[in-house]
């Protein structure tokens, strides 16, 4: 079988491989790039001969910080990020995951003060058997990543 390129190669910027597949639209609003300032191309459901399928996301002109792919992990752990320079891969950002997350996570457990209150939420992140664990750190209640589903983002 030919190996062909699905999304187009960039000369500047960052490459966001391994997604878990429908992942990648979280990612786009987490990094804001929906609002225009960078031409992004996006792969979602590619094949992947590790996972099945994956989701793929290519910036030009725009290098993530450290704090953006520490964020990123919380949704894709296992997502490569590397800096593009004239087409080469220049250097790579291991996503790694945050000791905790603030303001981008909504507490699933109504009961939660976040819920009623303007509190900024506040995550302890930990990590088991390659699940991402998440503790509120008003409710005290651990979530599985999964189990999110709202977010500020």
């Amino acid at each position: 079988m030919a190996k062909t390129l699905s999304v187009a190669a960039i000369k500047e910027g960052t490459v966001i491989d391994h997604i878990p597949a429908g992942s990648a639209l979280i990612i786009l609003q987490l990094l804001e790039l929906l609002q225009g300032k960078h031409r992004v191309s996006l792969g979602i459901n590619l094949s992947s001969s590790s996972r099945g399928f994956k989701d793929l996301i290519k910036i030009e002109n725009r290098a993530l910080t450290e704090k953006e792919a520490h964020d990123i992990a919380v949704f894709a752990p296992q997502a490569t990020i590397s800096i593009i320079k004239d087409y080469k891969v220049a250097s790579k950002i291991p996503a790694k995951l945050p000791k905790a997350v603030a303001r981008i996570l909504i507490c699933p457990n109504l009961r939660c003060i976040t819920r009623c209150e303007q509190i900024e939420t506040l995550f302890h992140v930990e990590e088991h058997k390659q699940q991402v664990e998440l503790r509120c750190h008003y409710c005290e209640k651990i979530f599985e990543r999964s189990e999110i589903k709202e977010f500020r983002l």
